[in-house]
């Protein structure tokens, strides 16, 4: 054989044989994900220590009373039109267990643009714009063409503060980490009324700091209802809350995306703050209501009619 081969064969056994492949043949690359540097330390983490952390960080939260800029959009992805309503001033307060009321006012004249207000079960909501009361349960019973009809409190308060494993609920975790992502994922689920498994919810935590990033809640067929991501968390009295949430509801075609402008947490709320009553002279509307009955047609007429 000759030399040249001989030296060339022998540079390759080398190069394979080798425990660091690098100056080979082997291509290093630095994977850089979302919310981390370019070589991020990733944190290990089990089932029990991550539903540890959710259930802890729902229980800290007793009350807050938040200023945030909202963008709400009307629409969906899956229709190919959104649109979206800039430089929206909103309130939101909320009292354990379940009281939230969300005020929202228009841009640059900050007229009052809706009030809504829930006690975990029934809501109210005002619209001055179109003189319209509007009152119902949390329970969305299908889609209204008015897209403010599908508006509920209880579906902000749910993604603002996560609630730990329900009854009835079975964790699973999931470890997703690639080229893109490291996160891991709880998947929830629960037994349905004839024993088959239903998906519930999936809550993701970020590996580079176990932060919340993301909530996924599904209906019995797995269709998301909404879709909550979460990002650039800070400490506000002592509580870390994140100061941007992006919510999506595609089912009802409306999302939003909140800033935090200022945030107040466990400082107390009064009674008063949750109190909505119809103003005088606005139209109610009762969700969820049955039509009137129509009066009965009058009896056909008897007899001969007299002629004149």
């Amino acid at each position: 054989m000759p030399r040249r081969r001989v030296h060339a064969l022998l540079f390759l056994l080398i190069c394979l044989s080798a425990l660091d492949f690098s100056g080979c043949f082997v291509r290093r690359r630095i994977i850089t994900r979302k919310g981390g540097n370019a070589t991020p330390v990733l944190v290990t983490a089990d089932k029990q220590t991550l539903l540890e952390s959710l259930a802890g960080h729902y229980q800290a939260i007793r009350s807050f009373s938040a200023t945030v800029d909202m963008t709400p959009a009307l629409g969906s992805s899956e229709k190919s039109k959104i649109t979206e309503y800039k430089d929206v001033r909103g309130y939101i307060l909320f009292r354990e267990p379940a009281d939230i009321r969300i005020i929202g006012l228009y841009p640059v004249v900050r007229n009052k643009a809706f009030d809504m207000v829930s006690n975990g079960k029934d809501f109210r909501l005002y619209l001055p714009a179109k003189n319209r009361f509007v009152t119902g349960s949390n329970q969305l019973i299908g889609q209204s063409p008015n897209k403010i009809e599908n508006l509920r409190p209880q579906h902000f308060l749910e993604a603002l503060l996560v609630a730990p494993m329900q009854p009835g609920e079975r964790a699973e975790l999931v470890n997703l980490t690639d080229e893109d992502n490291a996160v891991y994922i709880l998947h929830f689920v629960r037994l349905g009324p004839d024993g088959e498994i239903l998906p519930a919810r999936s809550v993701w935590f970020s590996r580079i700091n176990l932060r919340l990033t993301r909530l996924l809640i599904y209906d019995p067929a797995g269709n998301i209802l909404t879709d909550a991501r979460y990002s650039d968390w800070k400490d506000y009295d002592g509580v870390a809350f994140p100061k941007t949430i992006d919510i999506t509801r595609p089912q009802d075609e409306y999302a939003v995306v909140l800033s935090v402008v200022k945030m107040e947490i466990n400082r107390g709320v009064s009674d008063d703050k949750f109190v909505l009553e119809q103003p005088e002279g606005t139209q109610l509307q009762v969700l969820g209501q049955p039509a009137p009955t129509p009066p009965p047609p009058p009896p056909p007429a008897t007899g001969k009619k007299k002629k004149p």
